[in-house]
């Protein structure tokens, strides 16, 4: 009997911590390169920055056993688990008969710095929608809500409206009765009368060892490896001699797009020894598929235990709406996108699966999909999802945001069109970061805020930002909170001077740490460097206790060659502030610019960790062997030369707690 009920998943986790209040207007990391237009192109998809959501900075690598708010789907052969908390990330995938776990299951919750909000954490299936990234939602609720189907069949929908592309997603998971499979049925939609561009991949977690293999019916894919520059086609399996299929043989990280015809199915899967792990299949909508693997590098393993707390290792395999995660597909105006997943256990014969002979491996499998889920069949159950998948759901499991709920209001007051169907409810979820909003809807005022403190969320969103101009415009005595978020919409559309103008009434109305930072931001934009330092430090005066706020003034005081003002302020904060990652990195930049190689080496001696080091950043590495040549150059009274750079490759190995290097050099 299919089943669908709540649970509690317990383990060790980090808590997320306090988001970050700081609007980030840094450029995104990926952008759409692939999509042969240019950056003016509306239909591109590129990104000025990620607003208007804020960055997810807060957490450590502190963790506690918690219990996790989880969705489980059950039949008589598979077990499944979703985090409603996290992404409604599908957790676990359990084969019952044989107790075999398909997915990578992390033992913990760590979050790590790979995301457009920064935390991410490894495991499981991850569905990502919208732009070039790990979902916003990665770290975040999603709305779940109970469904049944007309035969009965409890569906679990996972829901969101997403707040760049200002579209909603819908993913319906169900286990019929004596289903070999999960059948998770996605859904987009475009509300405008224009062409969106869009973003789609489902990333799943499986454990790598070496006697796994992935198979995909592609006999080439684009090798990438962190630069477009690199993006290269191969031929599948093997790639510079090695057999790629088999990660562990990969010593850098690298991701592979494979390249499958239109004419074949498409699926992937990852299978031990014995011939059995994940298949995926989905309709032909879903055609993109990807291989990601760490490499067995040092850094390559480090970020493996940095993200797993342990020697667990994974791999990735990959499904999206594009061949390559570095371009969009085009939704045109007022359209849907739908498609069918699948994740069950292949069966399949060891011997031909992890033969030499790719092309009977890949019909080998094809085989057993085939029986397990037959493609006309396939295709038919995509369709019958036509019959409730507006249908309103039973019962609300879990809330997301109260942004969706926001955007029906605004569509509401202005007689636009839904963005979305009767199937999803975002009711009664607005929160103290919509209502400012709400209020300058119904009544065209922002209210004021008499706190330092901003109350509103970010909103970037065109309408809102007409809404909020109306209304200084007509009450130009608007409190600061209302030219502050105005300033933030200025700026995120391209209006420097404007976004200057709105932040200098906004500091007129009061002195503000927020607007201060802000304005440093665009001294910093304009080539003014000791500006931006200043109004940093004027701006971190007011907030000592604020962390992200000390962290970004000492970058503006290290670039101004103020250094010493740093290290100054680092001597008279608190224990906390002193002791956290990304101070002491900031410190050891800052100690060796002005020669104080004591403070430096005392730092690099006793270690500490970056709670939210970056993926693909090697700062710790290049300071670590700045650190060694400058005090062997003064020590010896020799040059700091490459010849000194590679002695201290050589003498001076970067210590495993600092190593998260993705391509190591080789030296000579």
């Amino acid at each position: 009997m299919s089943d669908l009920r709540i649970e509690t998943w317990q383990m060790p986790a980090a808590s997320l911590g306090l988001e970050n209040p700081l609007p980030s207007f840094f450029k995104p990391t990926h952008e759409p390169v692939l999509s042969n237009k240019s950056r003016n192109d509306p239909e591109a998809g590129y990104l000025p920055d990620y607003l208007p959501y804020s960055v997810q900075d807060g957490y450590t690598r502190q963790r506690e056993l918690t219990d996790m708010k989880v969705a489980v789907l059950e039949n008589d052969i598979l077990r499944a688990t979703f985090l409603l908390e996290y992404g409604g990330r599908l957790w676990s995938l359990i084969h019952k008969e044989s107790g075999k776990e398909l997915l990578y299951t992390n033992s913990i919750f760590q979050p790590g710095n790979l995301a457009m909000r920064n935390a991410w954490f490894s495991g499981g299936v991850e569905w990502n929608m919208g732009v070039i990234s790990h979902t916003p939602m990665t770290c975040s609720p999603l709305f779940a809500a109970h469904i049944d189907s007309p035969d009965g069949t409890p569906i679990l929908r996972l829901y969101e409206w997403e707040r760049i592309r200002q579209a909603a997603y819908q993913i319906d998971a169900y286990l019929p009765d004596g289903s070999e499979v999960l059948y998770i049925r996605c859904r987009l939609v475009n509300p405008f009368d224009y062409a969106l561009p869009m973003y789609w991949w489902s990333n799943i977690a499986v454990p790598e060892r070496e006697d796994v293999r992935v198979l995909v019916p592609a006999d080439e894919a684009y090798q990438y490896a962190l630069s477009v520059s690199d993006l290269s086609t191969v031929s599948m399996p093997i790639v510079d001699g090695i057999d790629v299929t088999y990660t562990t043989n990969g010593t850098r990280a690298a991701d592979y797009f494979f390249l499958i015809s239109e004419q074949k199915r498409p699926w992937v899967t990852a299978l031990d020894a014995d011939g059995k792990g994940l298949v995926h299949v989905s309709t032909a909508k879903l055609r993109g598929r990807k291989l990601f693997l760490w490499g067995t590098e040092s850094g390559g393993k480090h970020w493996q235990e940095w993200l797993n707390g342990s020697n667990e290792r994974y791999l990735e395999v990959q499904a999206g709406l594009a061949t390559t995660q570095l371009e969009y597909v085009l939704m045109p105006a007022n359209s849907e996108l739908e498609w069918l997943e699948a994740y069950g256990l292949m069966d399949s014969d060891a011997k031909v699966t992890h033969g030499k002979d790719w092309s009977a491996a890949q019909a080998e499998v094809e085989k057993h999909i085939e029986r397990m889920i037959p493609r006309h069949d396939f295709d038919s159950e995509l369709r019958q999802g036509n019959d409730w998948k507006d249908q309103p759901p039973t019962q609300i499991l879990n809330t997301g945001s109260g942004w969706g709920l926001l955007e029906a209001l605004r569509r509401q007051h202005t007689e636009e069109a839904p963005f979305a169907g009767t199937g999803l409810d975002f009711s009664d979820t607005l929160g103290t970061q919509q209502q400012p909003w709400l209020e300058l809807l119904e009544t065209g005022i922002f209210p004021d805020n008499n706190s330092d403190t901003p109350v509103a969320g970010f909103l970037v969103q065109s309408e809102w930002h007409t809404l909020l101009e109306n209304a200084v415009e007509t009450n130009p005595d608007s409190g600061w909170e209302a030219w502050y978020h105005l300033g933030i919409m200025r700026l995120h559309y391209g209006d420097t001077d404007g976004a200057d103008t709105a932040w200098k009434h906004s500091l007129a109305h009061k002195h503000n740490p927020w607007t201060l930072r802000n304005l440093a931001i665009i001294a910093q934009r304009r080539g003014h460097v000791n500006e931006a330092a200043n109004l940093y430090y004027e701006a971190y005066g007011l907030r000592v206790d604020l962390i992200p706020l000390l962290i970004e003034t000492a970058r503006a005081l290290i670039d101004a060659g103020r250094s010493r003002d740093f290290l100054d302020l680092v001597d008279r904060a608190s224990d906390s502030i002193r002791t956290h990652g990304r101070i002491n990195l900031l410190e050891v930049e800052a100690g060796l610019a002005v020669g104080d190689l004591d403070r430096v080496g005392n730092l690099l001696t006793t270690g500490f960790e970056i709670d939210d080091y970056r993926e693909g950043d090697e700062i710790l590495t290049e300071l670590w062997i700045r650190y060694h040549v400058e005090r062997l150059s003064q020590s010896e009274k020799i040059p700091s030369d490459e010849a000194l750079v590679k002695r201290v490759r050589r003498e001076y190995p970067i210590p495993k707690m600092f190593d998260f290097r993705m391509n190591i050099p080789q030296e000579n």
